[in-house]
């Protein structure tokens, strides 16, 4: 393997800079860090990236000069408009043959690391959850059974078309009590998974959207058209990106212009749990609405679990389930006039 292929493989994000503070190079782990391509970012200034320039560029500088590695705690990066991000960067000379000599930069996101810790919580909270549903609905659903048996039976004791009334409630109560367990466990269909585009996918989810909602709505749309076909049930992930988008247009206030946007970027050496994939799948379902209360927020993917008092707290605990099952993870950030709902899916190797 060569040095290149090794610090393509880095979930380091490793930059090298100019004597002149140019970009000359960069790895993959950057590129996503970044949000960017390295098309767009080599030769392009480095102090571009910069929140606070003049905290960083004196330490190039003094490296530079020293031919001393150094290290800067807390710096904030930035590139074209994308969110920030939060980085502990070591600034090292490079090889005194390098031509062009300058520096080589280590990235280590310290956001990353409590992105990457508050996915697993998250996964283990899911798979807990899970458990204790699945033990639930096997106590819950045996007594059922007896329930609905001996109502059965005893609508054949009974002549009053009163009293056989009261039968029938306990059954028809009964097969709902069973549903809601049966809806609880989702779906026990194996994924049937195949090549498909994630934007006919996305694109299917808009038209059902569209064709569901009551009011007038926008759902802008961008995408990365360099992402490539994924391995995925399209059933299911129909089912799972629908529920989050009819959430947005319901949390959308009546009286305001709903605005929706769906977005899809390629993410490169990116950890899902305890888990790195070299490609990954990020899909934002983005609404204008008021936001998801702070308390509320940490809880809004187990079931049972709603804002709404006509929802059922069920939609996102299913869509959480089934990006799950596609080795993924489901991921919400709010604040009041925003909402984000994210889906990570990795691309199988053979598609890249």
């Amino acid at each position: 393997m060569s040095p290149i292929d090794t610090i393509e493989n880095l979930s380091t994000g490793i930059i090298t800079v100019s004597e002149d503070l140019n970009i000359i190079a960069l790895n993959s782990a950057s590129e996503a860090m970044l949000s960017s391509s390295k098309a767009r970012l080599t030769n392009t200034p480095f102090v571009a990236l910069l929140k606070q320039p003049d905290r960083v560029l004196p330490q190039i500088r003094a490296t530079i000069e020293s031919q001393t590695a150094v290290t800067q705690r807390s710096v904030s990066l930035q590139h074209n408009g994308n969110d920030p991000i939060q980085v502990d960067m070591t600034i090292t000379p490079a090889r005194p043959d390098n031509p062009k000599g300058g520096v080589i930069i280590e990235l280590h996101p310290v956001d990353r690391i409590i992105r990457i810790s508050r996915g697993q919580n998250l996964l283990k909270t899911t798979e807990t959850t899970q458990q204790i549903i699945r033990g639930l609905a096997h106590e819950v659903k045996n007594p059922l059974g007896g329930i609905r048996g001996a109502a059965q039976l005893l609508a054949r004791e009974l002549d009053k078309p009163e009293q056989l009334e009261y039968t029938e409630i306990i059954i028809r109560e009964a097969d709902r009590l069973r549903a809601l367990v049966d809806r609880l466990l989702g779906s026990n269909k194996a994924l049937e998974k195949k090549a498909l585009n994630i934007h006919e996918v996305l694109e299917h989810v808009r038209r059902l959207v569209e064709a569901e909602a009551s009011r007038d709505i926008e759902i802008e749309r961008d995408y990365d058209p360099s992402l490539p076909e994924i391995m995925g049930d399209r059933a299911q992930l129909i089912q799972a990106i629908l529920n989050i988008a009819l959430n947005a247009v319901q949390a959308c206030k009546a009286d305001s212009h709903c605005h929706i946007v769906l977005r899809t970027r390629v993410l490169r050496q990116f950890t899902i749990g305890a888990v790195r994939h070299r490609l990954v799948c990020k899909i934002d379902i983005e609404d204008k609405g008021p936001g998801i209360d702070e308390n509320m927020l940490a809880l809004i993917f187990l079931p049972m679990v709603t804002g709404r008092a006509e929802g059922t707290g069920l939609g996102l605990s299913i869509s959480q389930s089934i990006v799950n099952r596609h080795g993924g993870l489901l991921e919400c950030q709010s604040q009041p006039g925003q909402t984000i709902f994210t889906l990570y899916l990795p691309l199988e190797l053979d598609n890249e």
